[in-house]
């Protein structure tokens, strides 16, 4: 390479290092807005007692309903900060799956018995949004921790359908509500370009006869292509199990979800 071309690099490097100095601290970021896709590996097991109190069968429905143990889905998540300390996160998380498979051995699924050579078809659809207040209880330049509490709406959905000439069975059983959680938030700053992001949340609760705990945990690096755009590679957790031993919707519900994510980040 000549001296101009030297001198052409060199510049551009000092333009682009200038350039990272000016960025906005992610602590001082007022809006962001993530969008991306997340790799997730499922494990659920579910027992659906019938409305007479008759004990469901216990099911790992990836096994026994062939639904896919592993997709893509999409992540979208939203912050706000309103102060210095004061920030609102929104979140929405959505999975949606069914399978064919033959039934090989009677199960008890709510109301009906799923019969040896039923040809089954089945839905399992977990849809959950999220607003979060966060207080940064430690903050600066280089790093953020900010204790957290929030509402998650969340809605669960089985169906298990078998459809010949002589049988019919449409089985469908739905949990919705709200649910609090409480949990930590925290950034690290480890250089103008790349930065470290991660977050807790957690409940469990007893209610009468319902008994639960969620959690969601995510850890995130991030490199900063531009100030305001940022590319994220990082790995996520989804748990949810609920016991309940109520009359007419008596159960258990549990759920795992796991896997890698990535994402890209809009921030100003």
């Amino acid at each position: 390479m000549n001296k101009h071309g030297m001198g052409l690099a060199a510049l551009a490097l000092f333009a682009t290092l200038a350039h990272a100095e000016d960025y906005l601290s992610p602590t001082e970021e007022r809006v962001r807005l993530s969008l991306g896709v997340v790799r997730l590996s499922n494990d659920t097991n579910i027992r659906l007692d019938s409305s007479g109190g008759v004990q469901g069968t216990p099911i790992n429905v990836e096994d026994t309903f062939a639904l896919d143990k592993s997709d893509y889905e999409a992540k979208i998540q939203a912050m706000v900060r309103a102060g210095e300390r004061h920030r609102l996160r929104f979140d929405y998380f959505s999975l949606d799956r069914s399978g064919s498979s033959t039934v090989t051995q009677p199960i008890v699924f709510r109301d009906v018995v799923l019969q040896p050579g039923d040809p089954l078809n089945s839905d399992l659809s977990i849809r959950t949004f999220g607003i979060t207040y966060g207080y940064s209880f430690l903050h600066s330049d280089r790093y953020e921790v900010a204790a957290t509490i929030g509402i998650s709406d969340t809605d669960i959905s089985a169906r298990a359908r078998v459809q010949t000439a002589t049988r019919h069975v449409d089985q469908t059983e739905d949990q919705a509500g709200p649910v609090p959680t409480i949990g930590l938030d925290a950034t690290y700053v480890v250089s103008k370009r790349f930065y470290i992001d991660g977050r807790a949340q957690y409940l469990k609760v007893r209610v009468d006869d319902l008994d639960g705990t969620l959690g969601i945990y995510e850890l995130d690096a991030l490199y900063r292509l531009r100030p305001n755009i940022s590319f994220a590679l990082g790995y996520t957790m989804f748990r949810a199990n609920l016991i309940s031993a109520q009359t007419k919707q008596a159960g258990f519900f549990n759920f795992n979800s796991k896997g890698p994510e990535f994402f890209v980040r809009i921030a100003f």
